[in-house]
């Protein structure tokens, strides 16, 4: 499996597992962890299989809800003990959300690379 894709009625994401990039477009307001699952279950395999950095490209996901945060959060704290995969996240200061909820990854997770543009 080189790539793979979730859709929902408002978002999709897609990785690409050759490039250890996931894009998150459009709005995501799942209802807690077991609606994410599937989500978390992705961002897993990939960071089982990654070798040196993955990237989550958040630019074009225009709404996370607070559940959401919470599985992005987890997702990088997983991180901290991880010296050998560099975690990228790109964002977008045209998304709201986005300047506040991504610089706090950036506390739990110092070593995290964050683009914000």
């Amino acid at each position: 499996m080189t790539e793979q894709e979730i859709k929902g009625e408002d978002y999709r994401i897609f990785c690409d597992y050759e490039t250890t990039i996931i894009k998150f477009e459009g709005d995501l307001s799942l209802e807690g962890v077991k609606e994410y699952q599937p989500i978390i279950e992705l961002l897993e395999n990939v960071a089982s299989n990654a070798s040196q950095q993955i990237t989550l490209d958040l630019k074009e996901l225009s709404f996370l809800n607070s559940s959401g945060i919470s599985m992005l959060s987890k997702f990088v704290l997983s991180f901290r003990n991880n010296n050998q995969i560099q975690l990228v996240i790109l964002g977008s200061d045209e998304m709201p959300w986005q300047k506040k909820s991504l610089k706090n990854l950036k506390k739990l997770l110092p070593n995290l690379t964050l683009e914000i543009n």
